[in-house]
């Protein structure tokens, strides 16, 4: 077996940030996505609250005196932390009473319920989420063209700039998904079968031992199969019940929010939400979130699809493909302070994806995966600023921030800038 290989993630500098300005960190994220292997690079003492060795030992010194696992150099590493949550607090006290930056690194696969925990961890512990790996993060996009230097320098040139990615290894990196673990696999089978695992792990295990409440694995299974049927999409949850209960009768409103609320905890599901600037009435303006999965394999794992059943069903694929873009735009922004919405109203007028920084820039974006899809994409885009403009010169007292930039984000294999301003890049060029 090949000797494991720490690729660089666009976290560690982030995280190396963070530690200098605050006591501590917590990042958050779903399992197996790199948390613990990332923050092992920064911290110079580790507790590992999963270790089975001592896992006893650790919970009985929580409830007695928590500060002595606190002991250790710093940055000391709390992985897990959640399974004993009095270590937030104690971790906040310590902080308080240290007056220091870079004491401690928390990681954690879920999120814990508020009810637990005494005290806000705010001025005292920085909350930072994890994704899996961006297509510039495993080395398969080539990183040529900057979203950062794109926001600074809207007439950046990027014409004939190309993408390595053919529409064959994008579909299977979709099906592999970001996992790290994955990527270390000796076989493609390999690669693609830690996906299903993890999808595995989540409804047989996971879904219940967040907070020992039983669920049944088979019941969990049947909602991410209806979940990734309808991502990229604004289907509503009661579509989503219908599907469960045409399998179990007796599936209510109730246990479906219990179940989606477990899949956020485990960061199983992120929804989009809607942008609402105030360009038309607000009861023409779509508001329902949009469903999304953190990485496009769990869909592909979920509808026990293969990256040959994607690569002759192209239209099924293009969901997947806003999936993959959408998690890849939300690590390329992270450090910029970035968020993703959608915008999409009665009248047909939509952008797949509205991509908010922190120092108010924004870019209104359409995902098409073939060239053929490119100019109504670009349309869309077109309109919508149109529509900004407009509204700006009939309300001057009101006026919106016009968008900096016009993305249709393909998976093609060139990139360039339409006469109309709209930047056309592929997946496989973009980093952050």
């Amino acid at each position: 077996m090949s000797e494991y290989t720490y690729l660089p993630r666009l976290m560690d500098a982030q995280l190396q940030e963070t530690l200098s300005y605050i006591g501590a960190v917590l990042v958050v994220g779903p399992k197996w996505c790199g948390k613990t292997t990332t923050a092992e690079m920064h911290a110079k003492s580790v507790l590992k609250m999963q270790d089975p060795d001592q896992a006893k030992g650790y919970l009985a010194t929580a409830e007695t005196k928590p500060s002595i696992l606190l002991m250790g150099e710093n940055p000391r590493l709390l992985d897990e932390w959640q399974i004993a949550p009095v270590l937030w607090d104690a971790v906040r006290t310590a902080v308080d009473n240290r007056h220091e930056t870079g004491l401690f690194i928390l990681t954690g696969s879920n999120s814990v319920d508020d009810k637990q925990i005494m005290h806000s961890g705010t001025g005292r512990i920085a909350k930072l989420q994890m994704y899996p790996m961006s297509l510039y993060e495993s080395k398969e996009s080539s990183g040529s063209i900057s979203l950062q230097e794109l926001f600074d320098n809207p007439n950046l040139d990027v014409d004939g700039i190309k993408s390595p990615l053919s529409i064959e290894r994008l579909v299977f990196a979709a099906c592999r998904g970001g996992w790290p673990a994955s990527l270390n696999a000796q076989t493609e089978k390999g690669a693609l079968f830690i996906a299903k695992t993890y999808l595995q792990s989540v409804c047989d295990e996971d879904c219940s031992s967040i907070d020992g409440v039983k669920r049944d694995p088979q019941r969990m299974r049947t909602l991410l199969r209806s979940y990734a049927r309808n991502i990229s999409t604004l289907a509503t949850n009661a579509s989503i019940l219908s599907d469960l209960q045409a399998n179990f009768s007796d599936f209510s409103e109730p246990t479906l929010y219990a179940y989606l609320n477990v899949l956020k905890r485990l960061f199983v599901i992120e929804d989009v939400p809607a942008w609402n600037p105030a360009i038309r009435s607000a009861s023409s303006i779509r508001s329902g979130d949009k469903k999304e999965f953190t990485d496009p394999s769990i869909a592909v794992a979920a509808l026990n699809l293969t990256p040959e059943k994607l690569l002759f069903d192209l239209h099924t694929f293009g969901f997947i493909f806003e999936t993959l873009c959408i998690r890849d735009l939300k690590v390329y922004s992270s450090a910029l302070g970035g968020r993703v919405s959608y915008y999409h109203d009665r009248f047909g007028l939509e952008a797949d994806c509205v991509l908010h920084l922190d120092n108010g820039k924004y870019a209104l974006i359409e995902f098409k995966l073939g060239s053929k899809q490119i100019e109504e994409g670009a349309q869309h885009l077109r309109q919508l600023g149109d529509l900004i403009r407009k509204h700006n010169a009939e309300n001057p007292q009101q006026r919106l921030s016009e968008p900096d930039l016009l993305i249709v984000i393909t998976g093609g294999e060139i990139a360039y800038k339409r006469d109309d301003g709209v930047y056309v890049i592929p997946i496989g060029c973009l980093k952050d």
